[in-house]
Order: structure tokens, then C-alpha cells, then sequence
């Protein structure tokens, strides 16, 4: 088993009273979420810019819009899945340290691959950091676990201040990739995320000391028989993949958006296998209604994801094309619009959680918070429509985007923590690793469906885009709020 790091003793140097190790995993993951989200800030702008555009930025890749929201919806889709084969690798092969380690290498390998100005070694990037992020992302979150005894009252607020590095990276990435894009060119700013995350690497070898044996070791180490296993399997889709590949190429004329359809149909099969294993498992009959309700919370979520991560696409075009950003001689860059919502996270998070504590017995329960949240994702498309019609006669005022940043922020700190914990209240006995493989499926799977459908939307009015994805979670909202009642007493229901 992996063995935990004990609680320092009185008079040890420590990091806002929090494990010295806290510091490493913080400024890691701060630098991870640089290179993430300053990368993401401009990678539909660089797929839908001419081919024959000049320098700086520099040519891109010339895709119609809906293409290029297809892709970053697949690749969102992906950063999201792979977590789940991440965390089997550190668990049963490497450890969580070795594996957060080997994923950050890859991520800045994948960087500076899109840092080169060919096509091929661009996709091979956005590969490369989507395979690191699911090693790294899932197993720096277990090794802050590991720093705590199980008793440790300091536990909370280290994830909360883990949480603020989340949010720090994701402020600063756009404002600096998206300055060197606008003054060297694309291949700058993707490169300056890959410095970022060499910084990750270099703090986080160096401040490795502190760690103590936190997730040095795989918790459940896999037998030579599994492993010979999964390396055939992983082997047969790998050939697969590059059989299906290869027979559209020659058959159809292979097309990168063809590919992010084929991924879509895998992320979709992926939940229905989870939930088809989960029925078929010998659960009580509370159980078997907690796994029905969960359903619900699962598709609704999957509908808030597939709105709330349009940031780095529809509305990231929506800044670039339609929107006044010109302050006296200064224009502002349209990524740096990315970097609102995570300044509203750092202001709002402990308001919100200042308010629940204040309310006490009288605040909204889960399904009411969930709800809400619903509500707001739809409402911030709602005020889409009124600023694209007003789009259609000219740039409109940027405080529409910013509206749209605040109702988002706020949905989201009614949905996420509320679907973690329901999720978690919800799973059956013995499955909870499960359901939260599925919670975050759901993410993969709006990213994926969302970006196939503005695709499809692409030639449609504003008022019938925005109108949509409004729409499915206004069903979404209704549906959760029709069954509050039978949701408040699964949730306070035990195991049969």
C-alpha cells in the first residue's frame, strides 16, 4: 500500500501551517494549469486563422469555426478520459509520484512540439499534453491526500489552497501566451507554455524532499499476468485505431475532423459501459435507485460542461470577431477574456462558502443548488442572444462577455462541488471510485456532444445556436427540479 506522509511535528516549517509538501504540489500544479490553460486560450483562435495570414501571429490553420470547435471540444474530451488510465497507471505500475513526474515531461514535450511550425508535429501536441495531463492531473491531487493523516483537521482548507494554484495558473496563462502570440507569432506562445511547465518540473523534482514517501509506490501493484494483459489490449486499440485511420484515408479522404467524430461515439459508449456494469452488479434496491437518480445528475451535468467549456471556443470567437476591445491606443486580446473566470473564482469561492456557513440548516440542499446552477448555465447563453443580435450591426460592448463570465462562475460553484458530493453520497457501497470516473465522464462527454453540435449549428442563426444549448439546460433544470423530493431522500438514505 502507499504509504502516507505523517503530520510534521510542532515547530517544522510549513506552508500556510499547511505540510511543507503542499508547496511543491501548489506551485506544480499552478505551472500544469499555465501551460493548460494559456495553450487552450489559443488554440481555436490558431486553427480558424488563414492559412496565408502575416506575421505576427503568424499563418494558422485555416478551419471553418464548427471544425475548429469540434476539435478543441475533442480535445477537452480527451484531457478529461484519459485520467481514467492515469489513474490505473499509478495505482497498478508506477505510483502517483513517478506518474505525475513522466505526465508533466510529456506535457512539456507536447508543448514544444506545437511550438514547431509544421501541421503534423501540432497534432502530435495536442496528443502528447492530453496523454500527460491524465497522468499528471488525477495522481498530484492523491499525493496532496497522502500528506495528511486520515484524522488531519487541516485537510480541507489544503485542497482549498491547492485549488488556489488551479486559478492562479489559469489568470495569468492567457495574459502572457496571448501577449507573445499577438508580438512573435502562434508558435511563441505555445512554447511559452511549455517553459511553464519545464518551471512545474524543475520545482517539483526539487522540492520532491518535502513529499516525504507519499505515492512513491503503486497502492495496488498489478500482477505480471495483468500487465502482459493490458499491453496486448492496449496494443489491439492502438492497431485498431490506426486500421480505422488508415482505411477512411484511403477509402473516404482522411479529414482531423472525422477523427473527433469517431471519438465522440467512443466517449459516448464509454459512460454506457460504467453504468451497464454498475446495474448488472448485485446492488440493494436504494442502491439501484440512487444509480437511476444519479443518471439524471450525470446527463444534466454533461449538458453544464458542454455550455460552460464553450469559454475557449464560441466565446473565445465571439471576443475576437464581435466585441470592442479597443481601450484609447490599446487593443486587448481576445484570450485575455479567458482569464476572467478564474479571477471570479478566487473572489467568489469563499463568498460562497462564507454563505452556505451562514445559512447553516437554511441553505438550499444539493438538488436545489444543482438546480440553480442549471438555471444560471442557461441563463449566461440567454444573454448570448440579445449581444449576437446586437453583433450582427457592429462590436458590441465586452460587459456581455463579462455578464455572461459572472453567471457561468457562479453556476459553477453551485454545480461542481454539489455534483461531487452527490455523486459520492450516491454511489453504492463498494463503487464510489466508479461513480467518480463517471462524474468526470460527464465532462468528456459534453465536451465532445457540444463540440459536434455547434458544428452542425455552425450555419444556423445566433438566436437558434445560443437558443439550443439554452434550451437543453432550461430540460435539464426542470427535470432536476421536478425531482427534488425523491433526490433529498436518496441522498439521505444509507446503504440497505
Amino acid at each position: 500500500m502507499t504509504s502516507t506522509r505523517p503530520v510534521p511535528p510542532a515547530g517544522t516549517k510549513t506552508f500556510f501551517g499547511q505540510p511543507r509538501g503542499l508547496a511543491t504540489l501548489f506551485m506544480t500544479e499552478m505551472w500544469e494549469r499555465f501551460s493548460f490553460y494559456g495553450m487552450r486560450a489559443l488554440l481555436v483562435l490558431y486553427l480558424v486563422a488563414p492559412t496565408d495570414n502575416g506575421f505576427p501571429p503568424g499563418p494558422g490553420l485555416g478551419f471553418s469555426d464548427g471544425d475548429a470547435s469540434a476539435i478543441y471540444g475533442s480535445y477537452n474530451a480527451l484531457v478529461y478520459v484519459l485520467p481514467l488510465a492515469g489513474g490505473w497507471v499509478a495505482d497498478k505500475l508506477w505510483g502517483a509520484r513517478r506518474s505525475v513526474l513522466v505526465g508533466a515531461i510529456v506535457i512539456a514535450s507536447g508543448h514544444f512540439s506545437m511550438a514547431l511550425p509544421f501541421r503534423a508535429t501540432f497534432w502530435l501536441g495536442l496528443v502528447l499534453i492530453a496523454v500527460g495531463t491524465g497522468l499528471l492531473k488525477p495522481n498530484i491531487s492523491a499525493i496532496v491526500g497522502h500528506l495528511y493523516a486520515p484524522d488531519d483537521e487541516r485537510r480541507d482548507a489544503g485542497f482549498s489552497l491547492f485549488y488556489m494554484g488551479i486559478n492562479l495558473g489559469a489568470f495569468a496563462a492567457p495574459l502572457v501566451t496571448s501577449a507573445l502570440e499577438i508580438n512573435y507569432g502562434w508558435h511563441v506562445g505555445f512554447a511559452a507554455a511549455g517553459v511553464g511547465m519545464v518551471f512545474g518540473i524543475i520545482q517539483y523534482v526539487l522540492g520532491a524532499k518535502h513529499l516525504g514517501t507519499a505515492g512513491i509506490k503503486p497502492s495496488d501493484p498489478a500482477s505480471p499476468a495483468v500487465r502482459r494483459r493490458v499491453l496486448r489490449l492496449s496494443a489491439l486499440g492502438l492497431l485498431v485505431v490506426i486500421g480505422v485511420v488508415a482505411g477512411d484515408a484511403a477509402f473516404f479522404g482522411f479529414d482531423v475532423t472525422d477523427l473527433t467524430t469517431m471519438l465522440t461515439v467512443v466517449i459516448l459508449i464509454l459512460p454506457g459501459i460504467y453504468f451497464w456494469r454498475l446495474y448488472r452488479a448485485p446492488l440493494t434496491p436504494t442502491e439501484r435507485s440512487k444509480v437511476s437518480a444519479f443518471v439524471l445528475i450525470f446527463l444534466a451535468a454533461a449538458v453544464f460542461w458542454m455550455i460552460y467549456d464553450q469559454a475557449g471556443s464560441t466565446l473565445n470567437l465571439f471576443a475576437e470577431n464581435n466585441t470592442e476591445r479597443t481601450l484609447g491606443s490599446f487593443i486587448v486580446p481576445a484570450a485575455w477574456f479567458q482569464s476572467v473566470n478564474p479571477v471570479m473564482i478566487i473572489i467568489f469561492a469563499p463568498l460562497f462558502a462564507a454563505l452556505w456557513s451562514k445559512l447553516a440548516n437554511r441553505a438550499p440542499g444539493l438538488p436545489t443548488k444543482f438546480a440553480i446552477g442549471m438555471v444560471g448555465i442557461a441563463l449566461s447563453f440567454l444573454i448570448m442572444i440579445p449581444a449576437a443580435l446586437r453583433a450582427d450591426s457592429g462590436l458590441v460592448s465586452p460587459v456581455w462577455l463579462l455578464s455572461v463570465y459572472l453567471v457561468q462562475t457562479w453556476a459553477e460553484l453551485l454545480i461542481s462541488p454539489t455534483g461531487l458530493s452527490a455523486t459520492t453520497t450516491l454511489a453504492p457501497r463498494g463503487y464510489g471510485s466508479q461513480m467518480l470516473a463517471l462524474w468526470f465522464l460527464a465532462t468528456a462527454v459534453g465536451d465532445s456532444v457540444g463540440g459536434q453540435l455547434i458544428k452542425v449549428l455552425e450555419n444556423a442563426s445566433t438566436t437558434v445556436f445560443f437558443g439550443v444549448f439554452a434550451g437543453a439546460a432550461l430540460v435539464a433544470a426542470a427535470l432536476i427540479a421536478a425531482l427534488i423530493p425523491r433526490l433529498r431522500r436518496l441522498l439521505a438514505a444509507g446503504h440497505d
